[in-house]
């Protein structure tokens, strides 16, 4: 029976926001064909299955799709390993190698645009405007909606819809503060959902690191089938 570890991460001031998490350190206890069921079963936006902890392999699901990159489950599975004193300096999803970086109590990883989903972005007049919003803007099925709450000082209000791979609406994302950061091409702080906080800035490489805090929730046994 594997064990699933649930975290929220990109924890906001106070313990606000923070987007749901379910890692299975132990992956190879639920076989390659059931994981989208269970990832499915669980319904966060993401589920993680490490394959090799040591090596920093693992798979990405949504409810509804495989994923190549996401940020909020490589920084949470980042957390989470270093918890367990692996302290990777590189995870591998199957889009590539993403450096890890532990500072204080952030975790922060990189990766590239281009491996993040094709989100359209969609920037508003205020944001009271994204905060408004009851569904995507015209039926978009990825969108990252998002307005300045002081430019000067590069702080970002944004929400992220994404229907097209089962999320209606993600809490905290970091593929999209990845597409963000690097369209500004400057270092920003994102406020998403009910006040989850990404920081994100883009580097010299071609990369853009995402971090932010991630908590614990709860450990427990996965038996499999819906919560």
């Amino acid at each position: 029976m594997a064990t699933l570890h649930v975290l929220k991460v990109f924890v906001g001031k106070g313990g606000i926001g923070g987007n749901p998490l379910g890692v299975f350190l132990d992956g190879s206890e639920v076989p390659e064909p059931l994981r989208q069921e269970a990832a499915a079963d669980l319904g966060f936006s993401e589920t993680v299955f490490v394959d090799d902890p040591d090596g920093g392999e693992l798979r990405i699901f949504t409810p509804g799709a495989e994923l190549p990159f996401a940020g909020h489950p490589l920084v949470g599975t980042a957390w989470l390993l270093t918890q367990e004193g692996t302290a990777p300096l590189l995870l591998r999803p199957p889009a590539g190698e993403v450096p890890v970086r532990i500072e204080d109590d952030l975790t922060f990883v990189s990766g590239r645009p281009e491996w993040a989903p094709p989100f359209e972005q969609i920037e508003l007049v205020s944001p009271a405007e994204v905060d408004a919003l009851e569904a995507p803007p015209d039926g978009h099925d990825l969108a990252g909606v998002w307005a300045w709450e002081d430019q000067d000082a590069g702080y970002v209000r944004a929400r992220v819809f994404a229907p097209r791979v089962g999320i209606e609406e993600d809490e905290a994302t970091g593929a999209h503060a990845v597409r963000l950061a690097a369209r500004l091409s400057r270092r920003i702080t994102i406020r998403q959902g009910k006040g989850s906080l990404i920081f994100a800035e883009p580097q010299p490489d071609g990369t853009v690191e995402i971090g932010g805090r991630t908590e614990l929730i709860e450990v427990r046994k996965y038996k499999g089938g819906p919560l």
